[in-house]
């Protein structure tokens, strides 16, 4: 049933390169096999609830600019968002999507007056994901907006918002095992701090791993075959995040002992605030086997902050998932479009529009990364730079079978003197722009 909403506009088809239909993808094509699997198999797109739907289109300096039915705090308003949302994804013909608690429901004045809204509205939720066939990719608590976590959830000073966080979290993993989710994430967005003078970063860290402990216990406690998820950023909202970036998150996990128990979300907004690229993220959570799932966007690189825009680079997203593919793809996770409009897109087309161009950008680089694997144009070179360790002598130093002065009489005896070899950057970086 149509909400009216969109007008007329039809559900978007694949309409091939030279299309000029801004309503039709140019490159996605859900059916097309690539690396013998469906795209839509590879990529496991998915709508992110909050900047599709809540986001209002304020900026630091400037309120709302979009004016939606559904913009108001209360149980009917939440129905209609849900209704538009619903017909979007079925329009876009997005597999997926996923939420905050806070994005699907109207705050309530306590606990148990959230818990009672979100529980309705994944009645709802239900009876949508069954007749339209759209699943969650995951679900999440929005543990940063509310001012009672300005100094944080988990690593709160006042126990009291440690509890409420974890009490909220427990509702919201309920209720993405009842939606059938294939995720759960944990994004710290006040998990920091503003000023080192009132910050004891060992009781925040031990009450974060406590927290994350909680969460993975109650995982098994309730049967949720799902992945826990950690979603990494560096700063912004706070001066500094605990979860900065993968290493930093894999190094959180081993001294809470959750290594093989959760994975990590990545961001490409995340990763550049952090100093990094895409790319190295998910090839640094491939090393750490942590890697589990994307979020989509990218920043306007003069801005220097997290504008969450849709990709439209695909060299970024050649590279991107070369790793991903590179690693054995997507298990349960996928590619989440946490990404929203400009504050002067008003249309609504311009959702649409926008997430059409995000996964046509998406489809080229898939088709570019699984090419390039195919060819062997990235591994053999790189194989190549490193064959001399694949001989016995030097499988044997990194077995631990010669010490350090085996090695030196081992240099000596054989006389080896290094020559230096080319690391060939410019000829590999010609390389992929062959593909793309």
């Amino acid at each position: 049933m149509s909400t009216g909403f969109f007008g007329d506009i039809q559900k978007i088809r694949y309409e091939g390169p030279e299309s000029t239909n801004p309503l039709a993808f140019r490159h996605y094509n859900p059916d097309e096999i690539v690396a013998g699997k469906r795209m839509e198999d590879h990529l496991r797109f998915a709508v992110a609830y909050w900047h599709t739907f809540t986001w209002p289109g304020g900026d630091p300096f400037g309120g709302q600019t979009f004016l939606r039915p559904w913009f108001e705090d209360s149980m009917q308003a939440a129905k209609l968002k849900a209704d538009v949302a619903f017909e979007f994804f079925n329009l876009l013909g997005a597999p997926f999507y996923c939420f905050h608690d806070a994005d699907v429901r109207p705050e309530g004045r306590t606990f148990a007056e959230n818990t009672r809204n979100l529980n309705e509205i994944v009645d709802y939720f239900e009876e949508k994901q069954a007749a339209t066939g759209v699943r969650l990719l995951w679900g999440t608590a929005n543990l940063f907006s509310n001012r009672r976590y300005m100094a944080g959830a988990a690593t709160n000073p006042d126990p009291d918002v440690f509890a409420f966080a974890a009490a909220t979290v427990k509702t919201c993993l309920d209720a993405t095992k009842r939606l059938g989710g294939s995720n759960y994430v944990l994004w710290g967005g006040r998990e920091g701090y503003e000023t080192i003078l009132n910050t004891d970063f060992t009781r925040e860290l031990d009450q974060m791993g406590r927290f994350l402990n909680l969460v993975v216990e109650y995982k098994y406690k309730i049967g949720f075959e799902g992945t826990i998820l950690i979603e990494p950023k560096p700063q912004e909202p706070t001066k500094h995040q605990y979860d900065f970036d993968v290493s930093t998150v894999y190094a959180f996990l081993q001294k809470n002992g959750l290594e093989n128990e959760v994975k990590v979300n990545i961001e490409q907004g995340h990763a550049i605030l952090a100093g990094h690229s895409f790319e190295h993220e998910i090839a640094m959570a491939n090393t750490f086997g942590i890697f589990g799932s994307i979020d989509m966007n990218r920043n306007d690189y003069q801005s220097g902050w997290d504008t969450d825009q849709f990709p439209n680079n695909v060299p970024e997203m050649a590279l991107a998932y070369y790793h991903v593919l590179s690693g054995g793809g997507f298990r349960n996770g996928g590619t989440n479009f946490d990404a929203k409009l400009r504050r002067q897109s008003l249309d609504p087309q311009d959702l649409l529009i926008g997430h059409i161009g995000g996964m046509d950008c998406c489809a080229r680089g898939l088709k570019a990364a699984a090419k390039m694997i195919d060819d062997g144009a990235l591994k053999t070179p790189l194989d190549a730079r490193y064959g001399k360790w694949d001989s016995p002598e030097y499988q044997k130093m990194l077995r631990g079978e010669y010490k350090l002065d085996d090695i030196a009489s081992w240099v000596e005896k054989n006389n080896i003197t290094p020559e230096p070899a080319s690391g060939r950057q410019e000829y590999l970086e010609n390389v992929v722009n062959r593909y793309v």
